[in-house]
């Protein structure tokens, strides 16, 4: 190697370097909003919520309130109620398979975030792939918690607050509320997070060796797909 290629090729690896690293914190910051969000998707009773319905009377009063995982909030006097045990994390009867698969979604993200420590100790395409693999999980169970949310639409919680014409995938007197559409954003959130995961993963491969870095060897290595040099 030439002293002018060798150069060339120490200049690229140093710049190589400080994008890889860029890219690794930003998606680190990314992944521990992800784990916020997910908090607030499992914890919210805004995943569904009464239309504004005008009262013409003639009937009893449509209720007006919100319902998620966890509790029913209805507002009665200009008072909102919450009814259900989000302190002791126990969902309502029919949505308990949605929320327990929110649940594995929730400790996938932050096992993940956890993982974040063994980038001291760890080889760093390894932890990438880990948490890859976790994320791509997380994505997986909230999708699917997505799924059965609407299917499970059919039960005594929501005809109360929605009306008789509650059925399967149809919320009768309500609509989806911002709850449920943070949780669709968070399927792709992790399907993204999981994809730049692993292209980071198998970027490591192409940077400097450690050895380098120290001064501990003198000589150059530049690392192509087809030689090393």
């Amino acid at each position: 190697m030439t002293p002018h290629t060798a150069e060339v090729a120490r200049l690229y690896q140093t710049e190589f370097i400080r994008s890889a690293r860029a890219v690794g914190v930003l998606w680190a910051v990314c992944t521990l909003c992800f784990a916020v969000i997910e908090v607030v998707i499992l914890i919210q009773p805004s995943w569904v919520g009464t239309r504004e319905v005008h009262y013409q009377g003639g009937g009893p009063v449509p209720k007006t309130g919100t319902l998620g995982l966890f509790e029913v909030c209805v507002l009665f006097k200009k008072v909102l109620k919450c009814r259900g045990s989000l302190s002791t994390l126990t969902p309502l009867p029919a949505f308990q398979s949605p929320a327990v698969l929110v649940c594995m979604s929730l400790t996938m993200v932050w096992s993940s975030v956890g993982c974040l420590s063994l980038f001291r100790f760890c080889n760093a395409a390894t932890v990438y792939k880990i948490c890859a693999w976790l994320q791509l999980t997380a994505g997986f169970c909230l999708a699917l918690a997505c799924v059965l949310f609407p299917d499970s639409w059919d039960c005594a919680d929501m005809r109360d607050l929605c009306g008789e014409g509650v059925t399967s995938f149809s919320s009768g007197n309500c609509s989806v509320h911002w709850a449920f559409v943070l949780a669709l954003l968070g399927v792709l959130d992790a399907a993204i997070l999981a994809t730049l995961a692993f292209v980071l993963g198998n970027r490591q491969d192409a940077l400097l060796p450690e050895d380098t870095k120290d001064g501990e060897n003198s000589t150059i290595y530049y690392r192509h797909p087809h030689c090393l040099v």
